[in-house]
């Protein structure tokens, strides 16, 4: 097992997950075991088949009672998840977290007659009751969501077999998380898991860099047909289920999940792909100039500039560089994020065994959200913590608003994490003392972007594509490398040449297998911020209370009706073109400096 030397970054923080439950074994734990069956027998007992009988006060009581069963199982499904991401290798963490996983879904079998029963309803009976009481309209979001269903909904015996069905899915997921998390990687010598290889594609040291690179694809090319299983499986099992329901497209499930309209979603691709040239083949051709190569290879793409400082960015640098730029903004929003980092509601070192990435999670209202970070002093690290706070703060905010409905659609989801970076990104630019440290700071922002929308859009083509194929039969890995390089050349663009191995790069990306589709809300999210960031510059006055009541309200509202106080509308198709302009004008300065 690869280890990792995390002192030099100084001390970095740990979960404290006894704000959810102090061990497996709590008592609490055990009693919220017992009540959430309980709870959801009595539920199923008092209301199923009586829906359409109750009053509006009836009903409130009835989605109330339906709330505090989601915080039951918010707070198990949390803590096993967390504890198990922590150490994935464990297997006794993994067996408590499939064990949670299938007591959850046994129980909350019973409630499946709900949203059928709820989609049943005449439109004009729900719209009577939802107007004789107000704290029923409240829920309007909820009954809307689950009514988008409605042309989509199987029989009741489906339904519930298909819930129950969930936990295999489950499983796969699983499968591909421990594999991710046993893979070993030997680079000069060093051992290291996947965090550590792909932290070294950003290493000076060219040669570092494409050692990192070839080892990344020998490995995954001994589990290729492993994870390609995964991905058969998983594409196979959503095609089979949305043929059932009568799904337009393997993405219909996604953009309704995410109340965003079908043309929304594709005027965004439509705009990014049509600016590849503009943005990542003119930047990735300056860069290559910058490098002094015939062509850049796929260990250069995210390689330092020659004339950047690659000195570790230490821990506490780190925090007061975020929470002063948060501070900058609005000392609010430093007030919300300090905390993450005293109570232990962030994990930071890179660990064996310990999932790669980052992320926020909520967790339940009545709690707090916990940040993972693999921290390794870079200043893209930096950036991911100012993201993944500004998730945190988002997910404290919305917590307002109760159980059901803080939750936020994953295309507003990325809005305060990526503003929290743009917040982050100015104040160290501000900060700039000469023109290289400027160049430097222009350049690494650009390639954030370019990963964010770019390499996004062109995961989600990459995703449409091997749907689609799924189709048609089983793909072999070989029909799978295919499709990513045939969506990899086009958004990189005629700078790069791709090394033998490259193709089997898909293989370790998670979003594929955890949440099909949900890449989009990647670039969506960005466009949305640079053009919420035009704003704020524009006209400061009053922004800051507009922006907090767009994270306050979760998943309340619409994006059209959270983004008209800002003059803003991403059903526009110009939109997007007006946060892509933001990325090419940065490439103009960086053109311009040279």
């Amino acid at each position: 097992m690869p280890v990792y030397d995390n002192t030099v970054y100084g001390a970095l923080p740990a979960w404290d997950l006894s704000d959810l439950y102090s061990s497996p074994e709590a008592p609490e734990l055990q009693a919220d075991l017992q009540q959430l069956r309980s709870a959801c027998t009595a539920f199923a007992a008092d209301y199923e088949g009586k829906l359409a009988s109750l009053d509006a006060q009836g009903l409130l009581e009835c989605v109330q009672r339906n709330e505090r069963i989601d915080l039951i199982v918010g707070r198990l499904l949390s803590f096993a998840g967390l504890r198990y991401y922590q150490l994935t290798t464990d297997g006794q963490r993994a067996k408590f977290m499939s064990d949670v996983q299938e007591h959850v879904t046994d129980s909350t079998t019973a409630l499946v007659f709900f949203s059928l029963e709820l989609n049943r309803l005449d439109d004009a009976h729900l719209d009577a009751l939802l107007s004789q009481n107000t704290d029923l309209a409240r829920y309007r979001p909820i009954f809307a969501r689950i009514r988008a269903m409605r042309p989509y909904q199987l029989s009741d015996e489906m339904e519930k077999f298909l819930h129950d069905l969930g936990v295999v899915g489950d499983a796969w997921e699983r499968l591909f998380d421990e594999t991710m998390a046993s893979l070993s990687f030997t680079v000069q010598g060093e051992t290291l898991g996947l965090e550590g290889v792909l932290n070294l594609f950003t290493d000076p040291d060219r040669s570092q860099r494409e050692a990192a690179a070839r080892e990344l694809a020998r490995v995954l090319n001994t589990q290729l047909k492993t994870l390609a299983r995964v991905h058969n499986t998983q594409a196979k099992e959503k095609e089979i289920q949305d043929r059932w329901r009568g799904m337009p497209s393997p993405q219909a499930g996604r953009h309704l999940a995410n109340q965003v309209e079908p043309e929304v979603v594709q005027a965004l691709r439509d705009a990014v792909v049509a600016a590849y040239p503009k943005l990542s083949h003119r930047y990735y051709e300056l860069k290559r100039q910058w490098l002094g190569l015939d062509a850049l290879q796929v260990w250069d793409r995210n390689a330092p500039l020659p004339l950047e400082d690659n000195r570790v960015v230490h821990w506490d640098e780190a925090r007061s560089t975020v929470l002063e730029a948060y501070a900058g903004f609005d000392p609010r929003m430093a007030e919300l994020a300090a905390p993450f980092f005293d109570k232990g509601w962030i994990d930071a070192a890179v660990k064996p065994g310990k999932a790669p990435g980052a992320f926020s999670h909520p967790t339940v209202t009545d709690a707090h959200p916990y940040v993972m970070l693999n921290y390794l002093g870079k200043p893209r690290d930096v950036m991911t913590l100012a993201h993944e706070l500004g998730h945190g703060v988002h997910q404290v905010l919305a917590a307002e608003q109760g159980e059901l409905l803080s939750s936020t659609p994953l295309t507003l989801a990325e809005t305060a994490s990526v503003f929290g970076e743009m917040l982050t990104f100015r104040k160290m630019l501000d900060a700039a003392q000469t023109p290289a440290q400027r160049k430097v700071l222009l350049a690494n922002k650009v390639e954030d972007m370019i990963n964010t929308v770019v390499r996004q859009i062109a995961f989600y083509d990459f995703e449409c594509k091997v749907h689609e194929a799924r189709k048609g039969g089983e793909l072999t890995p070989e029909d799978i490398n295919a499709i990513w390089m045939s969506v990899q050349g086009e958004s990189l663009g005629p700078a790069f040449e791709f090394m033998e191995g490259y193709e089997t790069y898909w293989a370790y990306v998670p979003h594929f297998v955890h949440s099909p589709f949900y890449v989009y809300a990647y670039a969506f999210g960005d466009g949305l911020v640079n053009a919420l960031y035009a704003v704020y510059e524009e006209s400061p006055e009053g922004f800051q209370d507009r922006y907090f009541d767009l994270l306050r309200a979760g998943g309340s509202k619409h994006h059209k009706e959270l983004l008209a106080p800002f003059g803003l509308d991403a059903s526009d198709p110009q939109f997007w073109d007006k946060g892509l302009s933001m990325i090419s004008a940065m490439i103009d300065e960086l053109e311009a400096m040279d």
